[in-house]
């Protein structure tokens, strides 16, 4: 079995979104600026890190609020485009407007979640992605191998802090790769169990 990644961008105050969130604007008012690193610049390394991010990753789980915030954009092929990864959504329903042909899966548990990820991703990786909640979850479960950070040079000021509920135990973390380009550093942790 693959290991458990949780992958996301942050600014460099802790804010997975900016402040001012909604439906036209899911990651906040200028929030998109946290992933400008993976779809423009001149470093081909920031590139080259979400593609093999994308080419080790078997399954993706999401959030049910991130799924819902961001299905405009993926339509059915998902968060990894034409490469159409499996998504498993973290959620209690089925919405009723799952895009035909779509790659969702919706179950209910996070362990539940990752026992069908983990089924589907075979030897490669379970990619957790946004959002701050899904994440919290997994990590105060114990669940997750590594954890990557793309971050970003902002401050936002507002939004959603990615570390704010993980309760009071501490997590280890060994630094495994740390990668600066000028769109983003990329740090990549083992988390010590």
């Amino acid at each position: 079995m693959g290991k458990v990644t949780f992958d996301i961008s942050m600014s460099l105050d802790g804010f997975v979104t900016a402040s001012n969130m909604s439906p036209e604007e899911p990651m906040g008012k200028g929030g998109e600026r946290l992933h400008e690193w993976a779809f423009g610049g001149e470093d081909k390394r920031d590139r080259e890190i979400l593609e093999r991010g994308i080419s080790t990753t078997g399954a993706v789980i999401s959030g049910r609020r991130t799924y819902e915030d961001s299905i405009p954009w993926w339509g059915a092929d998902g968060p990894t485009g034409s490469v159409r990864l499996p998504v498993i959504v973290v959620s209690h329903s089925v919405p009723e407007d799952v895009p035909e042909g779509g790659v969702y899966t919706f179950v209910d548990g996070i362990e539940a979640a990752l026992a069908r990820a983990k089924e589907v991703a075979g030897e490669k990786a379970v990619n957790i992605m946004g959002g701050a909640d899904i994440a919290q979850q997994y990590l105060r479960a114990g669940l997750v191998d590594e954890i990557s950070i793309h971050l970003v040079p902002v401050l936002f000021g507002g939004g959603i802090r990615l570390f704010e509920q993980l309760g009071n135990e501490h997590i280890q973390l060994e630094t495994m790769e740390a990668i600066h380009t000028a769109a983003a550093t990329h740090l990549r942790f083992r988390v010590l169990k």
